[in-house]
């Protein structure tokens, strides 16, 4: 069996593909902002919220929790979730040493 192409890469390398595929679907990056403009969790009304299924909301959800950016408590019937803003600092962390690496880079190209 052959080598899964993940494992070709780095942790670091693929823990950055994996954070630009969260911010890669614009209802995640909805659900983001909102969990980010109410500063406190959210039990349930996103659909109302964002306007997208329940279904769809939840899959969405599911990626962001899977990735550690949200987290998420039992309530009853319910889930409520809120940004989980240790991991939130870590992943800005590994994205700006990825996107700073040009200022570090002073040789000219082309």
């Amino acid at each position: 069996m052959g080598l899964a192409k993940t494992e070709m890469f780095t942790d670091q390398q693929n823990e950055i593909a994996l954070f630009a595929k969260v911010f890669g679907h614009p209802a995640r990056v909805t659900i983001l902002q909102h969990l980010f403009k109410i500063d406190s969790c959210v039990c349930g009304d996103l659909v109302s919220e964002i306007g997208l299924a329940q279904p769809t909301i939840s899959q969405h959800l599911k990626e962001l929790k899977h990735l550690g950016l949200i987290k998420g408590n039992v309530e009853g019937t319910r889930v409520c979730y809120c940004i989980h803003k240790e991991n939130w600092t870590a992943m800005k962390t590994v994205m700006s040493e990825f996107l700073d690496q040009d200022l570090t880079n002073n040789n000219s190209c082309c």
